[in-house]
């Protein structure tokens, strides 16, 4: 039973019997009905304010009247201050969300609107010949959290990870790595060992002007073509993603493309040949650009004086290429926020071309990272790579179940997923644009709003229906009338609206936030209800509220990346 559409129904035929008006939709009311912010407030509530213009008349009145002629709601109906507060029958209401839940299953909160259409996610987008640290870690994991939200709701998706593989910076690796470097060593270091080699040439290029030049030739020889360039700048990526591939790996995350930079070199000039043409290409002191003004933006640069191009030419052609490739619906970039104006620069550029299907190009930005309280800084040394922090997390996870419950079985891989899990919740919990300093005593606490605690809530849910059984009763939903139940029953029917909203907003700690509070409600119903009653048709009840609960809190975290162990 969709209480939400029996309500709309209900109003809208009322408006019709009580006051002759047939102008106000359905789409208008379900879209006015509201989630009272506490339970005792009712259900649902429908603000009547919205009414008074249409119907001339005060909304008290207007509530009153409609409140007595709502005809066939399962509950009842109350008139407070200009609003309808509905009060579903409480065994109705729970009877029926726990059988929504238990019949839909790992689906639960899934749909199908997203069939048929395309979301293409351009996250994580790593550099090639450095390791991956703290900072690519919001933008891979909000990516992955959207890339299953869209999948859940029925969306094919496509994961791009837009590598940095372009730039002078390649040429003076292989200058490096031809003066100082050997293959053998290279490979046994992986990046650690490029980093080394790209450090040291800096490092002496301050004294030895000529070594940029040497630089700036091997960069030209990879535009160029040359072999043997070209085989060892596909061998610095190669090596790099196997590096990263560990890391995600770790995290659960994978990709469906790689195509980088360089990717998009020979797909730059159709696209600038195609701004030309339309008038927007202009010179400005040897400069190709596309002039902004008008629209309170600096110019976009095609071409440099010197004729090189810039990345944001190569997004221009990546852009076009994925819609001529993946026909997508919606293409996300999740970038940080210190790219609010290129992406505005780049979407107005797109629609002056009058490409349409621009409109479904989003920038999803995010907020910086910083490590206790620490800005993190490459040149000042202060950087913390991600192996080494989920490694870290996973060893402290460790320890915590060596102290706690040290025979528990499988330790290990239950660390690894609390360790993990705890990094990644921690990264989602709060709205992406906000700026996040990553603390290991708020990260690993098993207490409050984190990973551990909503994995030990699911864990915790697990250890009941293993003691429960199986029980040969009907379930008699009057005893989920108490408030603890409730709670639990409104929070689980509120999940399906909840992954739609999020994939509306491209916010997925809107799904994490929702773990911690269902996490609540659990585990306040747990300590004060006695789930496994005497009374067999009142344990079966609760047995199923509790196999809801624990069935939506797993496909929530699912959702985020975050996985939901059996014991702990």
């Amino acid at each position: 039973m969709d209480f939400k559409k029996l309500i709309t129904a209900g109003i809208v035929s009322a408006l019709g019997t009580a006051f002759g008006e047939t102008s106000v939709t359905e789409e208008t009311v379900f879209g006015a009905l509201e989630l009272p912010p506490d339970s005792a407030m009712g259900d649902y509530a429908f603000p009547c304010f919205k009414l008074a213009k249409v119907l001339h008349k005060a909304p008290p009145m207007i509530a009153d009247t409609l409140a007595a002629a709502i005809e066939g709601f399962p509950g009842r109906i109350e008139s407070v201050k200009g609003y309808l507060n509905f009060y579903i029958d409480r065994a109705l209401y729970a009877g029926e969300v726990v059988k929504e839940v238990l019949r839909a299953g790992d689906r639960y909160g899934g749909s199908e609107e997203g069939r048929g259409k395309t979301v293409c996610l351009d996250y994580s987008s790593i550099n090639i010949a450095k390791r991956f640290h703290i900072g690519h870690l919001p933008s891979t994991v909000i990516g992955n959290a959207l890339k299953n939200i869209y999948a859940f709701l029925g969306y094919d998706t496509v994961s791009i990870n837009h590598l940095g593989d372009w730039g002078t910076q390649f040429g003076k690796m292989i200058a490096a790595y031809k003066m100082w470097g050997d293959r053998e060593t290279v490979e046994k270091g992986g990046v650690d060992e490029m980093v080394k080699l790209y450090v040291r040439f800096n490092t002496e290029a301050k004294t030895d002007e000529s070594l940029n030049d040497k630089g700036r030739a091997w960069f030209k020889a990879i535009e160029d073509g040359n072999e043997e360039a070209l085989e060892i700048f596909n061998w610095f990526k190669r090596v790099t993603l196997a590096d990263a591939e560990k890391v995600y790996e770790i995290l659960g995350v994978k990709f469906d493309s790689y195509a980088g930079e360089s990717f998009y070199n020979d797909k730059m000039e159709p696209v600038i040949e195609e701004v030309a043409e339309k008038g927007l290409l202009k010179e400005d002191q040897g400069a190709r650009i596309v002039d902004l003004e008008e629209y309170g933006m600096p110019p976009f640069i095609m071409l440099r004086s010197d004729g090189a191009s810039l990345y944001a030419t190569r997004d221009l052609a990546a852009a076009k290429y994925r819609h001529d490739t993946y026909h997508f619906d919606k293409c996300l970039y999740v970038v940080a926020y210190q790219q609010d104006l290129h992406f505005k620069q780049l979407f107005k550029v797109m629609e002056l071309l009058g490409w349409d299907w621009s409109k479904g190009c989003i920038h999803v930005n995010f907020g910086m990272v910083s490590y206790e309280g620490q800005a993190l800084s490459t040149r000042e040394g202060h950087i913390v790579y991600l192996e080494d922090l989920l490694n870290t997390s996973i060893q402290k996870s460790l320890d915590i179940i060596n102290e706690k419950t040290p025979d528990l079985e499988n330790k290990e891989e239950i660390a690894r997923q609390i360790g993990v899990g705890a990094v990644v919740y921690f990264m989602l919990y709060n709205n992406r644009i906000k700026d996040t300093d990553f603390s290991w005593d708020r990260a690993l606490s098993f207490d409050g709003e984190t990973g551990p605690y909503a994995q030990y809530t699911y864990a915790r849910s697990s250890s009941v229906l293993r003691k429960a059984g199986t029980i040969d009763a009907q379930p008699d939903y009057r005893a989920l009338s108490d408030p603890q139940a409730q709670d639990v029953v409104r929070l689980l029917e509120q999940f399906p609206a909840l992954v739609h909203e999020a994939a509306d907003r491209n916010e997925p700690s809107m799904i994490t936030r929702y773990t911690a509070e269902l996490s609540k409600a659990f585990n306040r119903f747990y300590y004060d209800i006695r789930i496994l009653d005497d009374d067999a048709a009142v344990r079966k009840a609760r047995v199923e509220l509790t196999e809801a609960a624990r069935q939506t809190l797993g496909n929530a975290l699912g959702l985020i990346g975050v996985a939901a162990p059996e014991r702990m």
